[in-house]
């Protein structure tokens, strides 16, 4: 126990005695008799019963609760314990930061500082690690009454917005204009919604659903990603699948591609990067930049490299690259797709493309530009010294390889 036990049991006035309130809890919990709990702790036997089975407010004095609701077991360790917030308390005392005591305890900085943020004394702003034991205990349970449930005011406002046909995120901002130091008419959005479409909640009447834009009285869920429907017609082999030999950058002849838009999305340049030695080709694209003229594009820039440089081209999962299936029939290039969202998958030409802005600012024609002016600038590129290839060119590099 981290106090020491009283040698002198006799009377000593008015005493907080909390860490001997907690050793006591803690004696009951282990199955220990109030006897045997009030000697280890050194208390009076008349105290532990009072601990034990709590007290009614009367006049000055404060209401207690019984010992069996002082501290509730904790939860799975996916949760703080009690013993976590202990030692949160402890170094908070010490002064330690956030950062260090969420790595001593392992978790992360802000499930740290949310602990503290939520779970301190209103008042003094002191962090007590049993009280917020309980707090967090206290929240724990589910389900919880809805807030829209429990507050008819709040209720009868969204209802009467609803009538008006008002969007659920228009009533959250119009009630915090309405009621700017009420937060309990407070609400998100999402709040709403729940009410509406969350079966069994009783909280907004169900017809009011038909006010919503949609018109539905039941929710559509949102389709996972491993349920989506297939981007091509020809299925696309991933990134992931990707021979091992391509990450090392050790073999020329592995390219990533993608377009640079012009203004309002109406015009393209398509853009090549070869992963080992950053060699750019450009993509000549004057009408459209659709599947149709990518693919024409990119088999008449494909048939003029050397077989040792037609080994692969990685590209996202963009609709341009709808017949890659042809391309590879056409080059014998096979094509790995980047997973959606994810440009570092393809660094090399993203990094090129920022370089590429240089000369084809965004938001301009990108048609204007004839393939004589791409080839000049892919030159210019080819033979810029590069820091990742130690400050050889693209082009020095290349032909170096190309010699091995």
């Amino acid at each position: 126990m981290d106090f020491e036990i009283r040698e002198n049991r006799q009377p000593q006035g008015r005493k907080k005695l909390s860490r001997e309130r907690e050793a006591y809890s803690r004696l009951m919990r282990q199955g220990v008799s109030n006897r045997e709990a009030c000697r280890i702790v050194g208390i009076d036997r008349r105290t532990g019963r009072k601990w034990r089975n709590g007290r009614h407010a009367q006049g000055n004095r404060k209401a207690l609760p019984p010992i069996s609701m002082v501290a509730v077991p904790s939860g799975p360790s996916r949760y703080l314990s009690e013993d976590d917030r202990i030692h949160i308390a402890d170094r908070l005392r010490e002064k330690a930061t956030v950062r260090a005591i969420a790595a001593e305890l392992g978790r992360s900085p802000s499930t740290v500082s949310r602990e503290i943020r939520r779970n301190r004394h209103q008042a003094s702003g002191a962090y007590r690690p049993h009280a917020a034991q309980v707090r967090a205990d206290a929240r724990r349970p589910r389900p919880k009454p809805r807030k829209i449930l429990k507050n008819p005011e709040l209720r009868e406002a969204v209802q009467a917005m609803l009538d008006e046909k008002w969007s659920p995120e228009q009533i959250c901002h119009a009630l915090r204009v309405q009621f700017p130091d009420r937060p309990e008419m407070h609400v998100v959005h999402e709040t709403v919604y729940q009410a509406l479409y969350v079966q069994g909640r009783g909280q907004l009447r169900r017809e009011l659903a038909a006010a919503l834009r949609s018109g539905r009285a039941r929710r559509r869920p949102q389709r996972q990603a491993n349920c989506r429907q297939p981007r091509f017609t020809t299925p696309m082999v991933m990134i992931s699948e990707r021979p091992a030999e391509i990450e090392d950058r050790a073999v020329p002849g592995h390219w990533e591609g993608d377009l640079i838009i012009g203004k309002d999305g109406k015009s393209a340049i398509g853009t090549l990067v070869e992963r080992a030695t950053r060699y750019v080709m450009l993509l000549h694209l004057p009408g459209d930049h659709g599947a149709e003229a990518v693919l024409a594009a990119l088999t008449a820039t494909a048939r003029t490299l050397p077989g040792h440089l037609k080994r692969s081209l990685t590209w996202d999962q963009g609709s341009e690259m709808a017949r890659h299936g042809e391309f590879t029939l056409a080059t014998d290039i096979p094509v790995y797709f980047c997973d959606p969202a994810s440009p570092w998958q393809r660094g090399s030409n993203e990094n090129t493309n920022g370089l590429l802005r240089q000369y084809f600012p965004k938001g301009t024609d990108l048609s204007v530009h004839d393939p004589e002016h791409l080839a000049a600038v892919a030159d210019q590129l080819n033979r810029r010294p590069r820091k990742t290839l130690g400050w050889e060119t693209p082009a020095e590099r290349l032909h170096k390889l190309i010699a091995a």
